[in-house]
């Protein structure tokens, strides 16, 4: 250390930028996030179901009122509403009373003596309604419901469905779908398979016009209505012009006939059709009113249904805030604990790191978590660095003893030619370059390893093919091999194609060549091999030498590594050439490997990818 203390780690980083800080200002503001998206999606549910549950009371309040609509279109009063009432009421939740116009009850839900709701919830008249979706209602505003007169006895209502059968069956050889549906007053009306008036499609041989004309019946409605209609349409300058006033539609309803009413809508009596059909409403009213029950109030309350409440109050909101807070403040704690964990092991490391790199200082491994590996990570790259220490120092010793040993030769030999001791004879000269080819060596092989290490090795890739680069190296050995006794063989696979560069492959391979002639007796064999493995080519060296040890093996392909370390530099080589054959093989993307046995020799294996196969 430089004597500052732990603590002086630790000033030195700005406060924002310490990690503890880091730490506890993310758990703030992913507290913050939490509580305030937590927030936002109970307020948003909230309203949501606020939302939902008026739109449910939106569509209640409709059912009630269409069933009270309902009800008065067909009953000349309000006597016997009480049942519909309250089943109304145990269907809805809701608090249902009807009263007069001057607020005279006549249903409720409710108790006895009950207080009604404030204002009334809407106004239940069958021939004046604007809320029923029946076809016609929203046309006419009277409830299509309310038939009166126009209701049919059953022996039309007979005749009529056997008429309806009859046109059914007609439009249907014709290839038309007809639904026969009945409307409030019992007459039969034919419609598409999608609801619709199939007047328009029906064939001529089918329209016979017998399913639309009134019935004795709906005729004697009908001309009464026309009688009432008549002093609102004279006022109005139309009768001389209608030759039939009324008939009957589909949907029940009494209007002019179509032929009139596409008459009066043409230029020469501009609004005169609306005109027509405003004053048949209007007697169709007071021809309808006997038969329905009188205008009546219609209030609704709450009932027994609870409503969801969403109350901002104070309180409320306090209980907001306090919860709010304490969520903050334990997962601040929370996160200062954690922290805390984390960064003292940190500081451990820091601190090591800091020491001189000679002391290799390791950090104890507290935990199992990142942090605990990261501290192995840590020890391991000390282990690792103080090997690399102690094989720079052997390689400086072994790089000095290299070239001491020849330069010393050289010396010695010219101090003594320079002082006339011996003559520069041949021998001499022979043996100074002897000693000059061994320095040149040591020092071509150090520049090939420093050119690998700082990644200039360059590569002058080709098509090469496997056995002619095995007969080359064969060949430059051939001689070394002889001379020592050693049968030099080649086996070469087929299709054992690479794109390599053949100078550093024939390096790559003559060391291992020239390490096996060394280390194989007379009398036996070197043999050279490449085959394809799939993706790979593979090259190996075997000998039948003295073997490797176990304990030495992983060492082969270290610098200036020696099994025996009683060999000198010209029987065991300078040490350097199997690690340029590692460094050769990384730099073609391949890689190196030894096996080995004491007293059964050696095998040496190169893989590199190999190239794909090209067509003969």
């Amino acid at each position: 250390m430089n004597g500052d203390g732990k603590g002086s780690v630790v000033a030195r980083i700005p406060l924002r930028k310490r990690l503890l800080v880091r730490l506890l200002i993310a758990s703030a503001l992913i507290a913050v996030c939490s509580v305030a998206a937590t927030a936002w999606l109970a307020v948003e549910t909230t309203t949501r179901a606020l939302r939902e549950e008026q739109g449910q009371d939106l569509a209640d309040d409709m059912d009630i009122l269409a069933e009270l609509s309902g009800y008065a279109a067909t009953h000349r009063d309000w006597k016997g509403v009480q049942d519909l009432v309250g089943a109304l009421a145990a269907r809805t939740g809701r608090r249902i009373a009807l009263t007069t116009t001057d607020r005279v009850l006549v249903a409720d839900s409710a108790p006895h003596g009950s207080p009604l709701p404030p204002g009334a919830a809407a106004t239940v008249d069958p021939l004046h309604t604007d809320t029923y979706t029946q076809p016609g209602a929203q046309l006419s505003g009277i409830d299509p419901r309310a038939v009166g007169p126009y209701l049919l006895p059953a022996a039309e209502r007979d005749r009529l469905d056997a008429l309806a059968g009859r046109r059914q069956a007609c439009v249907g050889r014709y290839g038309l779908r007809a639904t026969i549906i009945r409307t409030p007053s019992g007459r039969p009306v034919l419609t598409g398979a999608d609801g619709t008036d199939i007047a328009t499609e029906t064939p001529d041989e089918c329209a016979d016009g017998a399913l639309t004309t009134p019935t004795a019946t709906e005729r004697k409605a009908i001309d009464a209505l026309t009688r009432r209609a008549r002093p609102c349409l004279d006022g109005a300058g139309l009768t001389p012009r209608l030759p039939l006033l009324l008939t009957f539609d589909s949907t029940g309803r009494s209007v002019p006939d179509r032929y009139v009413l596409a008459k009066l809508a043409r230029p020469g009596h501009p609004g005169a059709a609306q005109k027509a059909q405003d004053c048949v409403d209007e007697a169709r009213r007071a021809q309808l009113d006997p038969y329905v029950a009188p205008v009546a109030e219609l209030f609704l309350g709450g009932g027994d249904r609870v409503a969801p409440r969403f109350d901002m109050s104070p309180a409320n909101k306090a209980k907001v805030v306090g919860a709010a807070g304490l969520v903050l403040a334990v997962t601040v704690a929370v996160s200062a604990v954690v922290a805390l964990r984390l960064v003292r092991p940190l500081r451990a490391l820091t601190e090591a790191a800091r020491q001189p790199p000679e002391q290799h200082v390791r950090v104890p491994v507290t935990t199992r978590d990142e942090t605990g590996l990261l501290a192995l990570a840590f020890n391991a790259l000390t282990e690792r660095r103080e090997r690399l220490e102690a094989q720079r120092k052997a390689m400086v010793s072994d790089i000095a003893h290299e070239l001491r040993s020849p330069l010393t030769n050289i010396r010695g030999w010219l101090e003594v030619a320079r002082d006339g001791v011996v003559d520069p004879d041949p021998g001499l000269l022979a043996s100074l370059h002897d000693e000059a080819v061994v320095l040149q060596r040591v020092i071509d092989d150090l520049q090939d390893l420093a050119a690998a290490d700082a990644g200039t090795l360059r590569l002058h890739r080709e098509p090469v093919n496997g056995g002619d680069l095995l007969d080359q190296v064969a060949a430059v050995h051939r001689v070394a091999a002889a001379t020592a006794g050693v049968t030099l063989r080649t086996e070469a696979g087929d299709g054992c194609m690479l794109d390599a560069d053949p100078v550093r492959m024939r390096q790559a391979l003559g060391n291992l060549v020239s390490n096996a002639l060394r280390h194989t007796p007379s009398g036996g064999t070197v043999t050279l091999a490449a085959r394809r493995d799939g993706e790979e080519a593979v090259f190996t060296v075997t000998d039948t030498g003295s073997g490797i040890a176990a304990k030495d093996l992983r060492h082969v392909f270290d610098r200036f590594w020696r099994a025996e370390k009683s060999r000198s530099r010209r029987t065991g080589g300078s040490g350097l050439g199997l690690a340029i054959v590692r460094h050769l093989m990384a730099a073609h993307g391949g890689t190196a490997g030894a096996e080995s046995e004491p007293g059964a020799g050696s095998v040496f294996t190169l893989r590199l990818p190999a190239a794909a196969e090209r067509n003969k």
